[in-house]
């Protein structure tokens, strides 16, 4: 029996465990969609680098270890000073500890009326209607098998809906603490809703208290409404022993304007996912993306950018900064409906390699099936220019800190796209970080 086969097994056996604890929850419609998601997984099984899709990121460590759901929260023993170096000064915080909300570490200031901000599971049984006529509507449950996996094990995450024509001015901080209590599947399930003419700044954060293995297989659901404007910044800086997939989905109605800005600097191998679909006229999408890797680390960027509709642009860079023996791979799709016209599409990725041993297979793609549009795509992939760094050291600079200043350039291009400012303070020391880590090992 292969790994991916045991591994699909060990997972249905969880969740008949967890079902003989539901009663008469198990009847309900959440729990069709989990029974349908783990029906999805054990037909699809987990995929291997002979799918065309995951054919440059081997998950097979993954799929070896017997990772136990978490089904309950249990932040005891979680000071709020732990939580509180991860925080950037936001009012609205949200802290969900292995993929569980806790209200006890969590601080959320007033909010305008209307404006739901908190545990996914409560909203649930407060007003499950609420929250059903979106969930699992985005994303299709057999999208990926982590999304099937997501979904099977969905109890808890960030519901977070905001009405018609309100403003948030403070962004809205959702931080995932991963305690490191053993070989665990943290399952977190996020669902964003923006009414017509409104507007949020959202960042989720994903981080450890400490080295352990485990696996985060997290799930975004977003839905902008009309004229609305939403950033969506996300932060993956996990344990090192981590595995992190995860999959952002955003449907965008008409005339709004959706940015998303992902930063991935932790995790042993991490695979993420973006998808936006431009569904209406007017609407406008950003994907900006940068990932710091070192030493064995692999990061795996896909997106997909969907012009379903005229009269809509998009706007994607992705950078990644590759150190050690790290590998990066960058899939980007842009598709272009036969009745999108007038799209206007640019794609760009740059690939910087600090070490002859680190490498990247990159991959922009366009799909092109309407006649009036403006699409262009492109990928570089080289070192620091060297003549640069001549110049910097003919300055007086040691070739150290020359090689530092060009790289933390190379990264500030995606860095200064974020507005939120403690977040972009915080990702500038982060960088910074990393460059000294990349030299000691």
């Amino acid at each position: 029996m292969t790994s991916t086969n045991q591994a699909v097994d060990c997972y249905r056996s969880h969740f008949e465990a967890f079902e003989r604890t539901l009663n008469g929850e198990s009847q309900s419609g959440l729990h069709q969609l989990r029974r349908e998601a783990m029906g999805k997984l054990s037909d699809s099984g987990f995929p291997t680098t002979r799918h065309e899709e995951w054919k440059f990121t081997n998950i097979a460590p993954i799929t070896k270890i017997d990772f136990k759901p978490v089904f309950s929260s249990d932040a005891e023993g979680i000071q709020a000073d732990q939580v509180r170096r991860f925080s950037f000064g936001t009012h609205h915080q949200l802290v969900f500890v292995d993929g569980h909300f806790s209200i006890e570490l969590s601080t959320v200031g007033t909010l305008p009326k209307g404006v739901y901000c908190g545990s996914l599971a409560a909203a649930v049984k407060v007003s499950g209607d609420r929250v059903q006529q979106y969930l699992g509507r985005q994303v299709k449950i057999d999208e990926t098998p982590f999304v099937s996996l997501n979904t099977a094990f969905l109890i808890d995450g960030a519901f977070i809906q905001i009405p018609d024509g309100v403003i948030l001015e403070e962004s809205i901080h959702l931080l995932f603490i991963a305690s490191g209590r053993g070989q665990v599947l943290i399952a977190p399930r996020n669902l964003i809703v923006l009414g017509k003419r409104s507007q949020a700044s959202i960042v989720e954060s994903y981080v450890s208290l400490k080295d352990s293995q485990y696996l985060t297989d997290a799930v975004t659901e977003i839905i902008v409404g009309d004229e609305a404007v939403l950033e969506h910044d996300k932060l993956q800086k996990e344990s090192s022993d981590a595995f992190h997939v995860a999959m952002i989905h955003a449907r965008l109605a008409a005339k709004t304007t959706f940015t998303s800005n992902s930063i991935a600097i932790g995790g042993s191998i991490v695979r993420n996912n973006v998808t936006a679909i431009l569904d209406a006229e007017g609407s406008e999408c950003t994907l900006n993306g940068l990932s710091l890797a070192t030493a064995s680390q692999i990061i795996d960027n896909h997106t997909t950018i969907d012009h379903a509709k005229p009269h809509c642009a998009s706007h994607e860079l992705y950078k990644s900064i590759l150190d050690g023996r790290s590998r990066g791979v960058f899939n980007g799709k842009i598709f272009v409906r036969p009745q999108a016209q007038k799209t206007d599409a640019k794609q760009t990725n740059k690939t910087l390699l600090l070490s002859d041993d680190a490498t990247v297979d990159t991959k922009p793609q366009l799909e092109i099936f309407a006649d009036d549009v403006k699409c262009t795509h492109g990928a570089t992939v080289g070192q620091l220019d060297a003549d640069q760094v001549f110049y910097l050291r003919s300055r007086g600079i040691d070739e150290m800190t020359a090689r530092d200043i060009l790289t933390f350039a190379f990264a500030s291009d995606v860095v200064s796209r974020v507005h939120v400012p403690p977040l972009r303070i915080q990702l500038e020391a982060l960088i910074h970080g990393r460059l000294d880590q990349g030299r000691k090992l």
